[in-house]
């Protein structure tokens, strides 16, 4: 027998056992599984959205405030006392 034969005959001897039996309410679970999972994420889409809004927002009061686009001013002399 070649390899693809094999193959062939391990098939058809598991078609030809009896099938087990699939419970009533298989589609209703896997339903609400899926909702479930949809809910989960859409909350997690929400929670990212909300952060990324937190650090743009923490990012834009940082830069209003310590202006790191402005040179600082130059400190090379001395100051000017006693004139």
């Amino acid at each position: 027998m070649t390899r693809r034969e094999d193959k062939e005959a391990a098939v058809r001897r598991l078609l030809d056992t009896p099938h087990p039996s699939v419970p009533g309410d298989l589609a209703r679970r896997a339903a609400e599984r899926g909702s479930r999972r949809l809910d989960r994420v859409r909350r997690m889409r929400r929670a990212l959205w909300f952060l990324g809004l937190v650090a743009v927002t923490a990012f834009v009061v940082w830069a209003s405030v310590a202006r790191p686009w402005e040179v600082p001013p130059a400190e090379t002399t001395p100051p000017l006392e006693g004139w």
